[in-house]
C-alpha cells in the first residue's frame, strides 16, 4: 500500500531534531495531448511527489534555517531529506527574516487522499479535436498545438501545529494554425479548471479567421500606434507589473514602485482613476491557495510566513497603488501591511464594457495584436519592458480588420500603460502566452486600447 502524503508529513516532523520544522509535500498529476500537421502526436499522464523540509535552529544570535527539496517514494527518502535540512540549518547563519512561526491553523479535509487527473479529462475534448483536423485538412489548414491539466494537491504541516490542504487544478490549451504553405500564422489560448467548454472546433474556427485576415499583407515601418492590446496581451504585461511589485525592492530604490527621496509609492496615483488590479484566492474561476507556501525566502516571499492565511489584496485601488508584495519581515522594513503574493490577478477597468471586438469596431486606424513573447526588463525604475510581437499583428481601418502586418519590437511600460489607456473591455478569464505555460496561468483581464503603443522597430520573425 502506498504511503500518503499526510505520512510523509508526520514522519518528517518526527524524525527533524531541529527546534523547529515545516514540511511541504505537493503531490502532482498531469496529463497532455500534443499535436502536430493535424494529427497527435503524444500522450501521457505523469506523477510525481515533491517534498520540502524546513529546518529552524535557534542560536544565541537568532534563528537559522535550512531548506531542501527533493522527491521521495518512501520513509527512507524522507528521512535524507530531514537530515539534510537539519544539518543546512544547524550551519546556516541567522535569518534575517526570522519571525514567529504560524500556529495551530488545520484544514477540514487534511485527511482527505490527493485528488489525481487522468487522461479522461479529455473525452469530450478528443473527438472534437479530431472533428477539427478533418475540418482543416479539407481547407488546406495545418494545427499544431497542446493540452495539459494538472492537479496538485498540497499538504503543509509544522512543529507549531499547522496541518493544511489545498488542491489546485491548473489547465491550459494552445493552438496554431497555418495554411499549409506555411506563410502566414495565428494563434489561440485559454486556461481551464477542467476542460469543460472547451471546443476544438470553436477554437479552429477562430484560427480560419485570424488566418482569413492574414490574406492581405501590408509591411508598416516602426513607430507609435494606436494598438488594441487582447485580455491575453495585457495578461503578458500585468504579470511583469505584478512580479516586480516586491516591496523592499521599491523601498530600497530600485523599482518603479520607488518614491524618489526614499520608501515607496503607496498611497500616490499610479494609474487612471477606475483601473483596480487585485489578487482574490476566492476568485472565480481563478480559486488558489488561500495560504502562503514558501520554499525558499527572499524578497517576497519568507518561509517563516508558511501558512499565513490569504484574503484578497488590492495593489491598486482606483487608479492609486495601496500595496506591494511583502513579507512579515519587509512589512517591518516598509512600515506597511503584510501582504504576500498570491497566485491570481485581475485587472478591471470601472465602465469597462464590451469585447475585444467592440475594442476595433471603434478605431479608425490601429493594430490588433494577438499575444506577446520573448518579454524582458529594460529598465527597472520606469519596468520599460521590450519584447516581441507573435502570430498576428492586424490593421484596423474604420473598424474592420482589413489585413496582416509585419512582426514588431515593442519598448513600452505596462504601469506606463495604465496612464495611457483610451479604452477597456469588460475583463475577462485570461491566459499569457509568455509566462501561462509554466509560471502564472490564473489571470483576468479586459483588452485595452492603447493610443501610442511603442513598436520601436520592425521584426524579421514571421
Amino acid at each position: 500500500m502506498a504511503l500518503s502524503p499526510q505520512s510523509f508529513v508526520e514522519h518528517a516532523l518526527r524524525t527533524s531534531i531541529a527546534d523547529d520544522c515545516i514540511v511541504i509535500v505537493h503531490d502532482k498529476t498531469s496529463a497532455n495531448l500534443r499535436w502536430a500537421n493535424n494529427t497527435l502526436t503524444t500522450n501521457g499522464v505523469m506523477h510525481g511527489l515533491d517534498v520540502t523540509v524546513i529546518s529552524f535552529v535557534r542560536g544565541a544570535a537568532g534563528v537559522a534555517t535550512g531548506s531542501v527539496t527533493g522527491t521521495a517514494t518512501d520513509q527512507a527518502g524522507v528521512t535524507t531529506l530531514v537530515q539534510a535540512a537539519d544539518a543546512a540549518a544547524r550551519a546556516g547563519s541567522p535569518a534575517e527574516d526570522a519571525a514567529d512561526l504560524v500556529r495551530d491553523a488545520v484544514s477540514a479535509d487534511w485527511d482527505e487522499l490527493p485528488v489525481p487527473t487522468d487522461i479522461h479529462v479529455y473525452d469530450a475534448f478528443a473527438p472534437a479535436l479530431g472533428e477539427a483536423f478533418g475540418r482543416a485538412s479539407a481547407a488546406d489548414r495545418v494545427l499544431y498545438g497542446f493540452v495539459n491539466h494538472e492537479i496538485t494537491t498540497t499538504y503543509l504541516g509544522s512543529t507549531t501545529g499547522l496541518r493544511l490542504r489545498h488542491v489546485q487544478p491548473t489547465g491550459h490549451y494552445a493552438c496554431t494554425g497555418k495554411p499549409t504553405d506555411l506563410s502566414s500564422s495565428a494563434w489561440v489560448g485559454g486556461a481551464t479548471r477542467d476542460f469543460v467548454g472547451v471546443d476544438p472546433l470553436a477554437l479552429d474556427a477562430e484560427l480560419e479567421r485570424r488566418l482569413g485576415w492574414a490574406k492581405r499583407r501590408v509591411d508598416l515601418p516602426a513607430g507609435r500606434y494606436d494598438t488594441i492590446l487582447p485580455p491575453s496581451a495585457v495578461a503578458d504585461l500585468m504579470i511583469d507589473a505584478y512580479w516586480y511589485a516586491g516591496a523592499r525592492v521599491a523601498h530600497e530604490g530600485q523599482s518603479v514602485y520607488s518614491r524618489r527621496g526614499g520608501g515607496t509609492r503607496v498611497g500616490d496615483r499610479i494609474a487612471q482613476a477606475g483601473v483596480q488590479l487585485f489578487s482574490d484566492p476566492a476568485y472565480d474561476p481563478l480559486q488558489c491557495a488561500p495560504f502562503v507556501v514558501a520554499s525558499q525566502s527572499g524578497n517576497e516571499s519568507s518561509v517563516f510566513d508558511n501558512g499565513l492565511p490569504l484574503g484578497r489584496t488590492d495593489w491598486i485601488r482606483d487608479g492609486e497603488l495601496t500595496a506591494l508584495l511583502q513579507t512579515r519581515h519587509s512589512a517591518g522594513l516598509t512600515g506597511l501591511p503584510v501582504t504576500p503574493a498570491i497566485d491570481n490577478l485581475v485587472l478591471s477597468v470601472d465602465g469597462g464594457a464590451g469585447s475585444e471586438a467592440d475594442l476595433v469596431a471603434g478605431t479608425e486606424r490601429g493594430l490588433l495584436l494577438t499575444c506577446l513573447w520573448y518579454i524582458r526588463e529594460v529598465d527597472p525604475q520606469s519596468l520599460l519592458l521590450t519584447g516581441l510581437t507573435r502570430d498576428g499583428v492586424y490593421l484596423v481601418e474604420n473598424g474592420e480588420i482589413t489585413g496582416a502586418v509585419n512582426n514588431f519590437r515593442f519598448n513600452d511600460s505596462p504601469v506606463d500603460l495604465l496612464n495611457r489607456f483610451t479604452h477597456a473591455s469588460a475583463t475577462v478569464p485570461s491566459f499569457s502566452r509568455e509566462w501561462g505555460d509554466d509560471y502564472f496561468s490564473r489571470t483576468a483581464t479586459p483588452a485595452l486600447r492603447v493610443p501610442d503603443f511603442n513598436m520601436s522597430s520592425v521584426s524579421q520573425a514571421q
